[in-house]
């Protein structure tokens, strides 16, 4: 089955993706992950993105499209994937249907716009060893400090208030169009996300039975 994870930033589709990926046993893609993959193992591809990363620019839509095409076509994709992070835009996924790649259904994780900004400004991480936290919902023991390694807990820039906020204007514009393109195509399935993750996966699942 191939599968197309939508949702906002801070929905929980990547870790709905991952275990996806471990209930079905197809692969997870994520655009990230695949142009690092790209940049390591030089492919054509990939060496074409470096040369606009080394500049700072953002790689554009031809060469991540490229990219995704050269792992679509690797052995471990031919019983089916799960693509989180692309496409971003109504462009990208008129590229994805040109290059004959058949969708089956995509899964649009809906989480309430305030939920999200509540989850994503409250993350903590410790500076030493990475362990994450919640202000609300996943505290220390000490506030402030590291259970594990009694190092720091900071705010990653990604999730300042300000930066989740542009996050989501970016969504809204670039990625929530995707929503009315695939229900056209009949593909759409809207999910609510709940607060426990295999509450979450569980209607997933039955939304990918059905």
């Amino acid at each position: 089955m191939n599968i197309i994870m939508l949702g906002a930033p801070g929905a929980g589709k990547g870790t709905q993706a991952a275990v996806l990926c471990e209930k079905l046993n197809i692969p997870t893609i994520s655009t990230g992950n695949i142009i690092r993959e790209a940049l390591k193992n030089g492919t054509e591809m990939g060496q074409k993105a470096k040369s606009y990363m080394d500049e700072g620019k953002l790689v554009p839509d031809e060469v991540v499209i490229g990219i995704v095409k050269e792992r679509l076509a690797q052995d471990d994709c031919q019983n089916g994937f799960i693509l989180d992070g692309f496409p971003r835009t109504i462009p990208q996924a008129e590229a994805l249907d040109a290059m004959g790649v058949v969708i089956d259904k995509v899964i649009n994780l809906e989480v309430e716009e305030e939920l999200i900004i509540n989850r994503m400004s409250g993350r903590r991480v410790c500076e030493k060893c990475g362990r994450p936290y919640h202000i609300e919902t996943l505290k220390p023991r000490v506030e402030g400090i590291c259970d594990d390694c009694q190092g720091a807990l900071v705010q990653r820039k990604d999730d300042h208030i300000d930066t989740v906020k542009a996050r989501l204007e970016v969504y809204h514009k670039e990625t929530e169009p995707l929503k009315d393109y695939y229900a056209a195509q009949g593909k759409l399935t809207e999910v609510v996300g709940q607060n426990d993750v295999k509450a979450t996966t569980d209607r997933i699942m039955k939304a990918l039975e059905a």
